[in-house]
């Protein structure tokens, strides 16, 4: 049994800190990509509890038909900050 992907359904594509997830919401939306925050509350209400990634950390989520698209920006985004 195959699955079919739904082109309206939403994914989470990034999860890091407020101040990342803000950049790459950014360059998500400049890039004509539509995003919402969610848990962004969490990291103003204990911003010692969010860790880039981790538990209570700010994520963003898309359309997963813009998924392709916004992996290629957050990849990039990643690796200039090597």
């Amino acid at each position: 049994m195959t699955k079919e992907r739904n082109d309206d359904e939403l994914i989470e594509v990034y999860s890091s800190s407020p101040l990342e997830a803000q950049m790459v919401n950014s360059l998500l939306q400049d890039a004509e990509i539509d995003t919402f925050i969610k848990d962004e509350l969490m990291g103003s209400i204990a911003p010692w509890y969010v860790a880039g990634g981790g538990a209570g950390a700010v994520k963003i989520v898309i359309n997963s038909r813009d998924y392709e698209k916004a992996r290629a920006i957050i990849d990039q985004f990643e690796a200039s900050k090597e």
